[in-house]
């Protein structure tokens, strides 16, 4: 939340100097509240686990938070019941003509295909269409910041030879103190990577809008922003719980995939041993961050975006 000052106090300047959001008293008081309304199309097929996962985040502010669930018409998910989806998830067709904040596109297991080859793309890009004009700010996460990427800028994923699987060390991109989505982070900090593909930075580079915000020389670019429309893409999974990297190798395992132990995860690398989260205040920061940022920029009349480009 940006904290309210008087507009003419002299440490204003050294304030928004140092990247601390600020709001004028006369601002604050001509401002007009209302609950933030973030649509979240979950791709992920443990929907009950990844609403958890993201509730948890967006819950995790002083601001009233209205979350809508959306999934696909075209793919009917196999791991949750038909009753689970009619009653809580809404279709494109049902949020047509309603306005949004924020959207969330989460990851998906299937980045090993081609996009164009995804069951649902073509209603993907749909969506991602209709976002342009009643959406205020994306976020995308794994699969989803590549479907982003590729649909908005052209941006092609390519195959690592092996899964990249574990918890590995990050840098951001700059030497300056974090601001924006990243305030509050350490230079380097703790990120879950689960993922066979990634985007290579020239090609991230390459796009007039594009922005790195952080990477690893373990697992590649991390974190990129479109400077244009702020739209943030999250190539990893802040969002997991401590065991969720222990479930998906266990999963792996018994599904006869020669899934590697998954790197700097398990104490003494030892899958018997209970994994610590060390990576959720980062979580917490760019949620946290990002809902500031659509507060503070966001008109009071959603319906204001149907003009924006």
């Amino acid at each position: 939340m940006p904290i309210k000052i008087p507009s003419e106090l002299p440490a204003r300047k050294e304030l928004e100097a140092e990247g601390i959001e600020i709001i004028g008293a006369r601002s604050a008081l001509n401002q007009s509240i209302r609950p933030l309304k973030i649509l979240f199309l979950n791709l992920m097929p443990r929907k009950h686990q990844t609403e958890i996962q993201y509730a948890r985040l967006l819950g995790n502010t002083p601001l009233q938070i209205e979350l809508t669930l959306m999934t696909t018409a075209s793919y009917a998910p196999k791991n949750v019941s038909e009753g689970h989806m009619e009653q809580f998830y809404r279709k494109l067709s049902d949020v047509h003509d309603e306005f949004f904040d924020g959207m969330i596109v989460s990851g998906a297991p299937i980045e090993r295909l081609a996009f164009e080859d995804v069951t649902y793309w073509t209603e993907l890009t749909e969506i991602i269409d209709w976002s342009t004009t009643h959406v205020a700010r994306r976020m995308g996460i794994c699969w989803g910041a590549q479907a982003l990427m590729y649909h908005l800028h052209g941006v092609e994923k390519y195959e690592h030879p092996k899964k990249l699987f574990g918890i590995f060390e990050h840098e951001l991109e700059t030497d300056q103190r974090p601001a924006g989505f990243l305030a509050g982070f350490t230079h380097r900090f703790p990120m879950p990577v689960s993922r066979y593909t990634g985007n290579k930075p020239e090609a991230i580079e390459q796009a007039p809008d594009l922005e790195i915000l952080a990477q690893s020389s373990e697992s590649g670019v991390a974190m990129v922003v479109d400077s244009k429309t702020q739209d943030v893409f999250v190539l990893n999974h802040l969002e997991y719980d401590a065991e969720t990297l222990a479930e998906e190798y266990r999963r792996d395992r018994e599904a006869g995939l020669e899934t590697a132990l998954p790197a700097n995860y398990f104490p003494e690398d030892d899958p018997q041993k209970s994994p610590m989260n060390s990576w959720r205040p980062y979580a917490f920061l760019l949620i946290a961050n990002w809902i500031n940022d659509l507060y503070r920029t966001n008109p009071f009349d959603l319906a204001e975006l149907a003009g924006k480009e």
